[in-house]
């Protein structure tokens, strides 16, 4: 049988802090560990065909975190770009960040808005990064804008027009170290999307996970609300 590639993929990249914890090292070798596998994931599912990767990096949540983490995270996510930037042109990779980019700091805020602009062309896949990211904030954030618009009337198509990014809605959600909860992530985005959650953490999480991953996906018979026909 012919595998069905999603065309969307969302990750919930759990687990970071608990890897580094079982080795003993500071929970920012983790984290670091966890940008090596992103980097590994995307090469991969590229190859394969997905044309959307949408991970959960940061949530507005996040900066209740102590406050040295905060910082190595947010130092991590401009090296990551700033690491990457050949490799995405190269590779035709359209890098975008969701997520309230106001009050991240300046530098990062620049290196962002760069990356985005250099990639906006590139056609191979896109890596949505959720980055001070809340889907509340995301749905509170579309309301306010539709609100400055004077909008009356507004149908779900019109209201996925203002929000952080015209994407297709994910296919297939992963969520790695066995956590079972959505964690304030693509609510609006994710109401037909399949589910998978695994145990593995994520710097463990490698190509045989996404295979087995995909391997569920392909199980499903996705409804979208309607029956099979009999």
């Amino acid at each position: 049988m012919k595998k069905n590639i999603p065309n969307h993929i969302a990750i919930i990249m759990d687990g970071n802090g608990r890897w580094a914890k079982k080795r003993g090292l500071a929970r920012s070798f983790g984290h670091m560990e966890g940008a090596k596998t992103l980097r590994k994931a995307l090469e991969y599912l590229t190859e394969i065909g997905v044309k959307y990767l949408t991970v959960y990096a940061f949530s507005t949540e996040n900066w209740n975190r102590p406050q040295d983490e905060v910082s190595t995270l947010m130092k991590l996510f401009l090296k990551y770009i700033k690491s990457e930037r050949k490799n995405m042109m190269k590779n035709r990779i359209r890098f975008f960040v969701s997520g309230r980019k106001n009050n991240v700091p300046e530098k990062l805020q620049k290196e962002i808005e760069k990356l985005e602009e250099e990639t906006k062309n590139n056609d191979k896949i896109t890596l949505n990064i959720a980055f001070n990211y809340g889907s509340r904030a995301e749905i509170v954030d579309a309301v306010n804008r539709i609100i400055d618009d004077g909008k009356e009337n507004i149908t779900e198509e019109d209201f996925s027009k203002y929000l952080y990014n015209d994407f297709p809605d994910p296919d297939l959600v992963i969520r790695t170290s066995g956590e079972m909860r959505i964690s304030n992530f693509l609510l609006w985005q994710i109401a037909y999307s399949e589910f998978y959650i695994t145990d593995t953490l994520w710097p463990d999480f490698d190509e045989k996970e996404i295979d087995k991953a995909i391997e569920s996906y392909n199980q499903r018979e996705r409804r979208f609300g309607g029956v099979k026909n009999v």
